[in-house]
């Protein structure tokens, strides 16, 4: 039997940001995980006054501290793994909450390949009264994998990676990136250039989408940040299939915004990448007035879908 002194360390990360109510449903997710090991939380106030008041949630031990670093979501996660001391890491974001079972279902996948650095799991997806499960069918997950499709399955607060690999090898989150925008899928294509991400397909993770994000409508630095992977990682501009689907998400956001002229030119150099890039079509309806984005959005949501 193995017990907390056998068993590796876990050390969490939860950003968040004047959500109150949700952040405690996430920590007590966290405190009920059934692992027999230690777990830890750090909880990382980005750009607002820390809540002390956290630490007495749940029977697991949680400190509070403040984003030490860049603001946003790549700063706040640095400082809460630079302030941990444990075998591996775990990033949940502050409106997700862990299903049973998910750190000690990642852990004895990662002690079953020790020379695996990180471990994500499936998701299901909460909107607007619906659920739906995103898995990846597949027990690993390669660079080109990732290169090809960004794998929304592979959320970030399904990462579970080993501490030192990630601060000595892969590296810490980039905080350079554009609004903290697509962080995490920059993470998960440096860690596979190194090895393949183990993946637990099961959905161990409920992450809630809609409104609560600060993230989910902020158009010109989710553009800003898909041009910088782009120009960071040429291999996406060499697959035409992956190439094609950002193609299409920077002429979505384009539209979004109303630069009806340079999303249609986005949307037709998908289109000539890949005709199957059914982005394309989304940013013509949606810069030609047809639909709204926010529409649009929703009702790709409600299917566990994005653009």
């Amino acid at each position: 039997m193995t017990s907390e002194s056998t068993l590796p360390s876990v050390g969490v990360v939860v950003p968040t940001r004047d959500r109150p109510e949700l952040v405690r449903l996430t920590l007590k997710a966290i405190a009920e995980q059934d692992y027999a090991g230690r777990i830890e939380v750090v909880v990382v106030h980005d750009q607002v006054p820390p809540d002390h008041q956290l630490e007495s949630c749940g029977q697991r031990p949680v400190r509070v501290c403040g984003n030490l670093r860049s603001p946003g979501l790549a700063g706040a996660r640095n400082t809460g793994i630079m302030a941990l001391e444990t075998h591996l890491v775990a990033f949940c974001d502050d409106d997700d909450v862990w299903l049973p079972g998910k750190i000690s279902t990642q852990v004895a996948r990662l002690l079953r390949e020790p020379d695996a650095e990180m471990c994500t799991c499936a998701i299901v997806v909460r909107y607007d009264g619906h659920s739906t499960e995103r898995l990846a069918h597949a027990e690993q997950v390669d660079h080109q994998d990732l290169v090809r499709s960004r794998m929304s399955m592979l959320h970030s607060s399904t990462f579970l990676l080993r501490l030192s690999a990630l601060r000595d090898d892969i590296g810490l989150l980039d905080e350079s990136i554009p609004g903290s925008q697509n962080e995490d899928w920059e993470l998960l294509l440096r860690a596979s250039r190194r090895r393949p991400i183990a993946h637990v397909d099961e959905p161990l993770v409920a992450v809630r989408w809609g409104g609560s994000s600060f993230f989910a409508r902020q158009w010109r630095s989710r553009i800003d940040s898909l041009v910088w992977l782009l120009e960071r990682y040429p291999e996406l501009g060499l697959d035409p299939v992956g190439n094609a689907r950002i193609s299409g998400q920077i002429g979505f956001g384009l539209a979004c915004l109303g630069q009806r002229r340079q999303a249609m030119r986005w949307a037709f150099k998908a289109f000539q990448q890949s005709h199957w890039e059914w982005r394309s079509a989304a940013t013509l309806m949606v810069a030609c007035g047809i639909v709204s984005g926010d529409r649009l959005l929703a009702v790709l949501h409600r299917f566990g879908r994005g653009v």
